[in-house]
């Protein structure tokens, strides 16, 4: 075990975070005189684990391996996620356990699904923290993404290597300088979304939770009816713009911030994203003039395809009454996602491209036996094992859709509830499509084995797959 200190070290100082912003919501339960132990309670039981693990691992040898990051990537989210359920146990609101860290998974892995029918009867306190999750989520995955995930070799995201030089043994080293302007960038849209939800008609409270979950793209809200509640043309075009810039890969920031001006304009990666809402608006405006034209709402449609592709799941419509078209379409942007390096889950946009140059090429070897084609991504060539690593991500993608779809069907889930569900979970969307878990709807009437195998398919889709997949193989263990 002496082996794994630095893992248990570094799980003890998020934790003790984790308990810390478990007193935030404190402040809201004695401002609306909601106050009760939830928080409290929950608060210390956690600080106490971290401090243990803090204590206990003091002499640890500060280096993390590559077996090492991979348990602490896993052990980190799930840890977060058990006792970010605490304070849904202890309230005076009756979670059973499973609805508890259902809720609490979908918020730190920035989901947005909620088994929790009657929003505007909810404590304030309940409604930050829910808030407050998805905020550490999108932040955590940022991080993660950028620093740990290329170094792991995660699906492709070895593209985003900060340097040529990296080792694993120096993550942390490394780490820290990046986290840091992260967080910076992170915490200032945050602010600005915030300010600008105030100054739109937003009271503070609702202001402070939506800029949240708004930039983690991760979508709770505090009403049943979402972002519509608010029936504001601004807000949701706020709501839009601050949603694209969550989904923007944050290392352009840096770079931005670092001199390049020109980034935005120039990283093939946001110009594909920009493309691909436009094209989707342009596709369902048209279908809509002509099958339902009575629902064509050229704002609505640019809200539900920005929120839907980036996995944010506001909603300000109910698009599945849009006809059958428009629910493919929108089952189709689910897999896409955001930018690599967001707060965004799903295939990602990169992955995409370089798939589709990989295809191209292969049809031109077969016009042109003999030729010889390069695979280049924003004018850099390629490697074949970076090829590899996307191929099989999307593969393994593809596989486990299909399995967590096919147990949600035996659980009794009608087609489209199990095949949305899916979907959901995987890509960290939030509302499914039907009447039961479409944006009419939510997940409380869903059997506990089925809440059970969305949390499983919402942190396998935000930790990539691989992170979570490579633990059961027997000789990951093997030195």
């Amino acid at each position: 075990m002496s082996n794994y200190k630095t893992v248990f070290f570094t799980l003890g100082i998020l934790q003790i975070i984790l308990g810390i912003f478990m007193l935030i919501p404190v402040i809201a339960q004695f401002f609306y005189n909601e106050i009760d132990s939830s928080f409290f309670g929950a608060s210390i039981v956690t600080i106490i684990f971290g401090t243990l693990f803090f204590l206990s691992n003091l002499d640890h040898d500060k280096k993390l391996n590559l077996q090492q990051a991979f348990l602490l990537t896993a052990l980190s989210w799930l840890s977060i996620a058990i006792f970010g359920s605490l304070p849904f146990v202890f309230s005076s609101v009756e979670f059973t356990f499973t609805n508890a860290f259902f809720e609490s998974m979908s918020g730190i892995t920035t989901t947005g699904s909620t088994i929790i029918s009657n929003l505007e009867n909810m404590p304030k306190g309940i409604l930050l923290w829910r808030a407050i999750l998805q905020w550490l989520g999108g932040i955590g995955i940022i991080v993660m993404a950028i620093t740990l995930m290329p170094i792991m070799n995660v699906g492709g995201m070895q593209l985003f290597k900060i340097s040529n030089n990296d080792s694993s043994e120096k993550i942390l080293p490394q780490s820290k300088e990046i986290a840091l302007r992260l967080i910076y960038i992170y915490s200032g849209l945050t602010a600005l979304c915030g300010i600008s939800y105030k100054f739109l008609g937003m009271n503070i409270f609702d202001s402070l939770t939506h800029s949240m979950t708004t930039i983690a793209t991760g979508g709770f809200s505090n009403y049943n009816e979402s972002i519509g509640f608010f029936n504001s043309f601004y807000i949701e075009i706020s709501a839009m713009i601050f949603i694209i810039l969550g989904s923007l890969p944050f290392i352009a920031y840096i770079k931005f911030l670092s001199g390049n001006k020109k980034i935005f304009f120039s990283d093939i990666q946001i110009k594909t994203f920009l493309k691909i809402i436009f094209v989707s608006v342009a596709v369902l405006s048209i279908y809509l003039s002509f099958n339902h034209s009575t629902q064509l709402n050229l704002g609505s449609v640019f809200f539900n395809v920005i929120s839907i592709l980036t996995g944010t799941g506001y909603v300000n419509a109910q698009f599945d009454s849009w006809g059958g078209f428009s629910l493919v379409m929108f089952l189709g942007l689910m897999f896409i996602g955001g930018c690599a390096g967001s707060t965004t889950c799903g295939i990602k946009i990169f992955r995409i491209q370089i798939l589709y140059l990989f295809v191209s090429n292969q049809l031109k070897k077969i016009i042109y036996p003999k030729g010889v084609f390069v695979l280049k991504y924003d004018q850099n060539p390629v490697d074949n094992k970076f090829i590899a690593s996307i191929i099989s991500f999307v593969y393994m993608y593809l596989i486990i859709f299909f399995l967590i779809a096919a147990l949600l069907s035996l659980t009794g889930l009608d087609f489209v509830t199990a095949i949305s569900g899916a979907a959901t979970s995987i890509s960290n969307v939030g509302p499914g499509l039907g009447s039961i878990i479409g944006p009419n709807g939510n997940f409380s009437t869903l059997p506990d084995v089925s809440k059970w195998i969305l949390t499983l398919g919402m942190i396998l889709g935000r930790l990539e797959l691989f992170a979570i997949l490579v633990l059961f193989l027997p000789s990951f263990w093997k030195n």
